[in-house]
């Protein structure tokens, strides 16, 4: 399963667009993901989801290729294997996962952390992400083209479409773009806690508000920001509107959350 969704679509009265997405796909194509460093990424994580529950997800839903390319040489595979290959190819992908679980399993029972075991079953895992950018088109230029994974493809296919598709909020000079919350939640600084909360809750994919609360919200922002060190990226995808096409980290025309904590100025730009 490969799915995309717009959580939060902002443009400020320059014209800077600020969106947020929420995605899942399969794992094995998370590296690629990580090439592009010029967005905001938090994502579920192999060391905070319980054994038992990724092995749930896992036989409920595995990873597999949308595309059983056959074997040539380069980087893409134009062509696929025969209907009759493809059916034991696919039985083969499965029987690895269940040799994958049953290990995992294992491990689990001779009390072995889930930051060790989980790693096996990482090829048919299906990632969690939220990510937020200014910065797209090279993105789409690259994955939404026949010559990405096909994984990839689609991911990127669905994501343009809906970049394309949506109408942006805009946000005047001074206000936020939050994710994950509603204008009823409260203030600007309840808003900011919550959507940071939302964000972190992804790394072990409870980030659509089911546990929320404002204390558990307040205490996981607390614990977040206060660690040593500070564990900053999901304080990174609520941004204010600012004037100009000026970086702040990596967005154009949005300074970023982070930005406020660890002391950068953005006084006097508005």
């Amino acid at each position: 399963t490969i799915t995309a969704k717009i959580i939060a679509d902002s443009i400020t009265e320059d014209g800077n667009r600020l969106t947020t997405m929420q995605l899942m796909y399969p794992r094995f194509i998370h590296a690629e993901f990580l090439t592009h460093r010029v967005h905001t990424r938090s994502a579920s994580s192999s060391r905070a989801i319980p054994i038992a529950k990724m092995i749930e997800s896992i036989r409920k839903d595995p990873a597999m290729p949308i595309h059983w390319g056959k074997n040539q040489p380069g980087m893409q595979a134009d062509e696929e294997i025969d209907k009759i290959a493809m059916h034991r190819a696919k039985g083969a992908w499965l029987g690895a996962m269940d040799s994958a679980c049953r290990y995992a399993e294992e491990l689990a029972n001779l009390g072995v952390h889930k930051q060790i075991a989980n790693r096996l079953l990482e090829p048919f895992q299906h990632i969690h992400v939220v990510v937020t950018s200014t910065e797209w088109d090279n993105f789409f230029a690259l994955r939404d083209h026949p010559n990405a994974q096909p994984e990839f493809q689609e991911l990127a296919g669905q994501m343009h479409c809906l970049h394309l598709m949506s109408t942006p909020k805009l946000v005047a000079f001074g206000d936020w773009h939050l994710p994950y919350t509603q204008e009823s939640d409260g203030a600007v600084p309840v808003r900011i806690i919550k959507s940071a909360a939302s964000c972190a809750r992804v790394s072990y994919t409870n980030h659509e508000g089911k546990e929320s609360t404002p204390e558990k919200d307040s205490k996981l922002y607390l614990r977040l920001i206060m660690a040593d060190p500070p564990h900053m990226s999901p304080v990174e995808h609520q941004a204010m509107a600012v004037p100009g096409d000026k970086f702040y980290a990596n967005f154009r025309g949005w300074g970023q959350h982070r930005w406020e904590l660890e002391r950068k100025e953005l006084a006097g730009v508005i």
